[in-house]
C-alpha cells in the first residue's frame, strides 16, 4: 500500500524539512524519489467505480488535466510550505494569475490593483478583463488611502505583488488585506519575488497567493509552472471547476521537476539572497550607479516595512545606471559572467532592462509612473561566488 509522509504537526518542522519531505506519496515499490506518473488518464475496476469517481464519491484521479499523483505531491508540498489549506498547479505563472482572477469574476465586477506590476499582469487587468465587462482601478500601492478610495460596492478583488517587479517597491500586505476585507473583497498576492521562504502572505491576511514556479521554485532554467494557493473553500467554490473546464494544466513531468527544485530552494535562496545584499552594497559605492534599490538596505524607501513583513531582502537588486538607455546597454553588453535575460530567480545571475523588455509596451509616462527609467536595470542574483559577480559589475561599469 502507498505510504505518505504526513508531519505530525507541520508547525513543528522547519521549512527546509517540509521542502524535502512534504506531500510525498510513495507507491508500493517504496521509491526514494517521488514517482513520475506520465499518464493522461486512469482506469477503473468496474463501471460503478468509474461513476463514483466522476461523482466525487470515491477519492482518486480521473484525468491528468485536472489531477495527477505527481502534480498532487507538488501542490501539497507548496500548501504545507505556504501555510495554505489547498493548492492547484498550472502550466505557468501567468496561468496561475489569470486563473486566480477569472475563476471568481463576472461582468460588472471591479478589481483594485497596485499599478506597479509585471507587464503581463497589467495587460490582464487593463486590456483583457475589460473585454468581459470587468473594470480595474490601478492605484499607488504604497498609498493606503488610495486603496480605500478606489474600492466600490462591486469591488471583488484587490491584487498586488510585493516586492514589485522591477522596482522592488514594498506594499503593506496586512494593511491592504484589512482594507479589502472591510469592503467584502478578497486579496490576491503575487509572492514571486519574496518566495514562500521570505514572506508569508497568508499570515498577513491574504486570501489567495500565486507564484510563477518557473522562477525560484525551479530556479534552474528548466521548465515552466505556476501555482495558486488558497482556502479549500475557494478551490471548491471557484478554482477547481475553472481549471477543470479551461485546462491550464501543468505537465506531470514539470510538476516532478518542480518537486525536485523545492528540495534545494532553501539553500539556493539563502545563498542568492546573501550575494544580492553584498552586490547591492557594492553597487551603492559605484559613482556610475545613480540609485540602488534593495529591500533590506537602510536607504530603501520602505525598508522598515520590508523588515516587518519579510524575513530577508530577497535575491534581486534593482539599480539605475548613468547615461539612460545607452548607459544601461553599454553596461549590460560589457558583462562577462552575468547574462542578459528576461527571467529571474535562476541559479545563474541574470540582468534585465525592463524598459525594453518586460515593460516595453507601456508609454514612457506610464513607465515613469511605475519608477522605471531608461537607465534602470534589474539584477536577479544567482549562485556564483559573490566576488566574481562584484568584479564583473565593476569592470562592466567602466564601459558606461
Amino acid at each position: 500500500m502507498a505510504s505518505k509522509f504526513v508531519p505530525p504537526d507541520p508547525s513543528t518542522l522547519h521549512p527546509e524539512t517540509l521542502l524535502v519531505h512534504g506531500g510525498t506519496t510513495r507507491s508500493p515499490y517504496g521509491e526514494t524519489s517521488e514517482a513520475l506518473y506520465l499518464t493522461q488518464g486512469f482506469v477503473y475496476d468496474n463501471a460503478e467505480a468509474c461513476e463514483a469517481r466522476f461523482k466525487g464519491e470515491d477519492p482518486g484521479f480521473v484525468y491528468s488535466r485536472y489531477g495527477n499523483p505527481t502534480t498532487a505531491m507538488f501542490e501539497e508540498r507548496m500548501a504545507l510550505l505556504d501555510g495554505a489549506e489547498a493548492a492547484r498547479a498550472t502550466a505557468s505563472g501567468m496561468a496561475a494569475v489569470n486563473a486566480s482572477l477569472l475563476c471568481q469574476l463576472k461582468a460588472g465586477d471591479h478589481v483594485v490593483a497596485a499599478r506597479a506590476l509585471f507587464g503581463s499582469c497589467r495587460w490582464i487587468l487593463e486590456d483583457f478583463l475589460p473585454r468581459y465587462g470587468v473594470e480595474t482601478t490601478l492605484v499607488n500601492g504604497t498609498d493606503l488611502d488610495a486603496w480605500k478610495a478606489a474600492a466600490r460596492p462591486n469591488t471583488k478583488i484587490f491584487f498586488l505583488e510585493s516586492p514589485t517587479n522591477p522596482t522592488l517597491e514594498i506594499i503593506d500586505v496586512k494593511a491592504v488585506a484589512d482594507i479589502a476585507h472591510a469592503q467584502g473583497a478578497l486579496l490576491i498576492v503575487d509572492n514571486v519575488f519574496a518566495t514562500p521562504l521570505l514572506q508569508k502572505p497568508f499570515e498577513l491576511g491574504a486570501d489567495v497567493v500565486v507564484y510563477s514556479a518557473t522562477k525560484h521554485i525551479d530556479g534552474q532554467g528548466r521548465c515552466l509552472g505556476g501555482v495558486v494557493l488558497s482556502s479549500q473553500q475557494f478551490v471548491t467554490d471557484h478554482l477547481q471547476t475553472f481549471l477543470r473546464q479551461t485546462g491550464p494544466s501543468i505537465s506531470p513531468f514539470n510538476a516532478w521537476v518542480l518537486l525536485k527544485g523545492l528540495e534545494t530552494l532553501g539553500l539556493r535562496v539563502e545563498r542568492a539572497q546573501s550575494s544580492a545584499a553584498t552586490l547591492a552594497d557594492a553597487l551603492a559605492a559605484e559613482p556610475k550607479v545613480e540609485k540602488v534599490l534593495y529591500p533590506f538596505r537602510a536607504d530603501h524607501p520602505q525598508a522598515a516595512l520590508a523588515r516587518r513583513q519579510m524575513t530577508g531582502g530577497g535575491t534581486l537588486a534593482t539599480f539605475v545606471v548613468g547615461g539612460g538607455k545607452e548607459g544601461a546597454f553599454r553596461f549590460a553588453n560589457a558583462l562577462k559572467v552575468i547574462r542578459i535575460s528576461n527571467n529571474l530567480g535562476d541559479s545563474k545571475s541574470l540582468l534585465t532592462h525592463p524598459a525594453t523588455t518586460t515593460h516595453q509596451r507601456f508609454t514612457p509616462e506610464a513607465r515613469a509612473e511605475m519608477g522605471i527609467s531608461d537607465g534602470l536595470v534589474r539584477l536577479s542574483v544567482g549562485l556564483e561566488h559573490p566576488d566574481d559577480l562584484v568584479s564583473d559589475i565593476v569592470q562592466a561599469l567602466k564601459a558606461v
